[in-house]
């Protein structure tokens, strides 16, 4: 398992390019939920790769789950912190967190 710590400086920003993929929450706490979700299941992804040009050409790896995962969440004065622990790769977790909230985000530390 891997810990990352991510901020989101500007929660109201924090919203990718397609708004049926994006956070939906303005808080901390509903951002971590949203992440965990994303993480532990193939929702997001399914989503995202029914709308691809190629949908059966999209690499498969991009969809791997981790039912474990736990995502926390606290509010810091304007920005969010969530820290998350998960077997996910790191290029997946990325790819998920692009999807929610764009590029609106900053990996602080991974151990």
């Amino acid at each position: 398992m891997t810990t990352y710590r991510i901020h989101l400086p500007d929660p109201q920003l924090a919203r990718g390019a397609d708004p049926s993929l994006s956070f939906k929450s303005v808080g901390a706490e509903g951002f971590a939920e949203e992440l965990e979700a994303a993480l532990r299941q193939d929702v997001l992804f399914q989503r995202w790769c029914a709308d691809q040009p190629e949908p059966d050409e999209v690499d498969p790896a991009l969809g791997v789950v981790d039912p474990d995962a736990r995502v926390t969440g606290r509010q810091r004065e304007k920005r969010a912190e969530l820290t998350v622990v998960t077997s996910v790769p790191g290029e997946v977790l990325r790819h998920r967190l692009r999807l929610l909230a764009g590029s609106h985000w900053e990996l602080r530390d991974v151990h």
